[in-house]
């Protein structure tokens, strides 16, 4: 809540006042201040924007960032270094082991592209700690052969992207490295639909199905398998449609008892939806249908009732979604 943020940023304002006294808080009520809310394009809230310098032109956007910690971390990682330079593997080891998440770049040399990307996404993941080095015993010590990123999780390593010079995207790590904040399959409901909508990426897919159905394991180890592939690339949400509470995204959706299991992607920016052509929910599928969405083949899904036998027979005729274009235009 706007609430709960609020008290957050003053907490962050709290502790780095004594640390860093050159960095100032301030809030605005922007319901008063038109002409400031029209300046800066506020258009949700809370916003929280960081002036650079004196500078009242381009701020930079601090988004998703809801902690004290996080805050103070996100400020001090645009006001000085955004990655802890690791010399020996005891270095490497501490940070690993000092969070639930830890993120380390493992690079030949400290003076190329990968190394300014691989720095710019730390400065836009302040949830987690980020190490780097060019070690060749650190390398060695994980077995660590080409420029790479790896994303460790209680202490073990659980993604490797290999870095390739001018060929990897800021955002696209950014998104991949937060979705290891959440489960590979997030269950949507009231506590974690924040969570889900904090992580910057824009296509989710959803799996509606009952929890307590016999082919609820399958179904569900099937979407597992194929979320691994599209880490990063597409959120994978399941929704229990068992659970009364979860009625508004049925709703939402247009799912029906009789369409379960159902499979969906939602593009948040566009807000267009896809339904997935097949009615088996296989891994086969699953990536198929991810794939077309992605290579954008994949078929808009405006939802619509079937046709009526009878549409036709009587002076008004029955349009529905389906026939609609055709019959009116």
């Amino acid at each position: 809540s706007s609430q709960n943020l609020s008290e957050e940023f003053a907490e962050a304002a709290r502790q780095l006042k004594t640390e860093a006294p050159r960095i100032q808080f301030g809030k605005i009520d922007v319901t008063h201040q038109h002409d400031l809310r029209k300046e800066f394009n506020i258009q949700e809230f809370p916003t929280v924007k960081f002036f650079v310098d004196g500078g009242r032109e381009d701020p930079i956007d601090c988004k998703g960032v809801r902690q004290a910690s996080a805050f103070i971390t996100w400020v001090k990682r645009r006001t000085g270094p955004s990655t802890v330079l690791i010399n020996s593997t005891d270095q490497a080891e501490a940070i690993i082991h000092a969070d639930n998440l830890a993120v380390i770049g493992f690079f030949k040399e400290l003076h190329n592209d990968s190394v300014e990307v691989f720095c710019e996404t730390a400065r836009d993941v302040p949830e987690m700690p980020f190490g780097m080095t060019a070690s060749e015993d650190v390398c060695a010590n994980y077995g660590i052969q080409k420029n790479t990123l790896v994303v460790f999780k209680k202490g073990k390593p659980v993604h490797n992207e290999v870095l390739e010079d001018g060929r990897q995207n800021k955002l696209y790590l950014t998104r991949l490295i937060k979705t290891f904040t959440l489960d590979l399959v997030t269950e949507y409901n009231l506590e974690t639909s924040v969570k889900i909508f904090d992580v910057p990426v824009e296509n989710h897919i959803l799996l509606f199905t009952p929890k307590n159905s016999e082919t609820f394991n399958a179904i569900y180890e099937n979407y597992k398998s194929a979320a691994e592939e599209f880490r990063g690339k597409i959120m994978f949400v399941l929704v229990d449609t068992n659970e009364t509470r979860n009625g508004r995204v049925f709703e939402y959706f247009r799912i029906r008892d009789i369409d379960v299991p159902a499979v969906r992607i939602l593009n948040l920016t566009s807000d267009t939806k896809y339904k997935m052509p097949a009615d088996e929910v296989t891994v086969e599928n699953l990536k198929e249908f991810c794939q077309s969405y992605l290579n954008g083949k994949a078929k808009l899904h405006l939802s619509s009732e079937d046709i009526p036998e009878d549409w036709d027979k009587m002076p008004v005729k029955v349009l529905v979604g389906k026939n609609f274009n055709r019959i009116a235009f």
